[in-house]
């Protein structure tokens, strides 16, 4: 017998790709399982899939950096309170981090791909589950959006939970509406400025040599971001390139703000509205 629950919840997480760098990523879960009938003549009770399962992915790759550590140009490093992860990209310039050790979910692969992410998933998830529960699948799949979309990456400082991370992600629609009509023009240069982008504060910017870590060499300009939050203390280096540096946080708030603002010295006297997801089904409006 099976037991089924859809759209139990989201993951947002980035994960390191050696072509595009950080991309930020956004997931819907759904959940099978499989199993014998309890005292209750329940599989499973509702409640503790939407509680106990949910709570174990929050805990195990939602909000963090997916890191393919088996991969030849990945490097990971143990310390007492944070792990430094150095990543090679296929154009030989770097991205290095050192994060608490909660900030990742490290995975035995050289690439990380939805099947991998599932199938890890289901194996911790089945071992924390009752006897009765003889089998688990997980079907990660990402929203159907039939306009353009961008993946970001970004952590805030300021945050008393999993968002202080510094590099997690989602996958983001945007819409954006001049004199409250739809503007393909203006969807379309925004997707494209912000493709598998990592968005970073000015007030976090510091010299790479400012860092705790030896730096990797480099021909490339390079973004150097670190902050101290809740966790702990949070470093990154990587290609200014892959990088948009903004004046403000990068909450889904202020970044709709930066986009109604930024459209709007173009667009003058003509009202500009933006509405810019976080993610799946939430996000903020700005109208100008």
């Amino acid at each position: 017998m099976k037991l089924f629950v859809r759209d139990l919840t989201v993951i947002d997480s980035t994960y390191l790709d050696a072509k595009r760098g950080f991309v930020g990523d956004s997931y819907q879960v759904d959940v099978v399982l499989d199993g014998q009938l309890n005292e209750q003549s329940m599989i499973l009770d509702f409640a503790l899939v939407k509680k106990q399962i949910k709570a174990i992915i929050d805990s195990e790759v939602d909000h963090k950096l997916l890191v393919p550590q088996a991969a030849p140009n990945c490097t990971v490093t143990f310390e007492e309170d944070r792990t430094q992860v150095d990543y090679v990209l296929n154009d030989n310039s770097v991205i290095q981090l050192k994060s608490p050790h909660e900030a990742y979910c490290l995975l035995d692969s050289e690439d990380i791909t939805t099947s991998l992410l599932a199938s890890y998933l289901e194996k911790v998830i089945l071992k924390k589950l009752p006897d009765n529960v003889t089998g688990l699948s997980i079907a990660l799949r990402p929203e159907q959006i039939t306009t353009p979309y961008y993946h970001y990456t970004h952590g805030l400082k300021k945050h008393n939970g999993n968002c202080q991370r510094i590099a997690h992600g989602h996958r983001s629609k945007i819409d954006i509406f001049i004199n409250g009509e739809y503007s393909e023009l203006w969807v379309e240069k925004w997707t494209k400025r912000w493709t598998d982008i990592y968005l970073a504060s000015t007030s976090d910017v510091l010299d790479r040599s400012e860092l705790s870590f030896i730096t990797a060499k480099s021909n490339v300009p390079m973004h150097c971001s670190a902050y101290h939050a809740p966790q702990g203390y949070f470093e990154l280096l990587m290609p200014a390139s892959r990088c948009e540096v903004l004046d403000n946080d990068t909450t889904v708030e202020e970044l709709a703000r930066f986009i109604c603002e930024t459209i709007k010295q173009e667009e003058g006297d003509n009202s500009v509205t933006v509405y810019a997801y976080e993610g799946i089904g939430k996000g903020a409006i700005v109208e100008l």
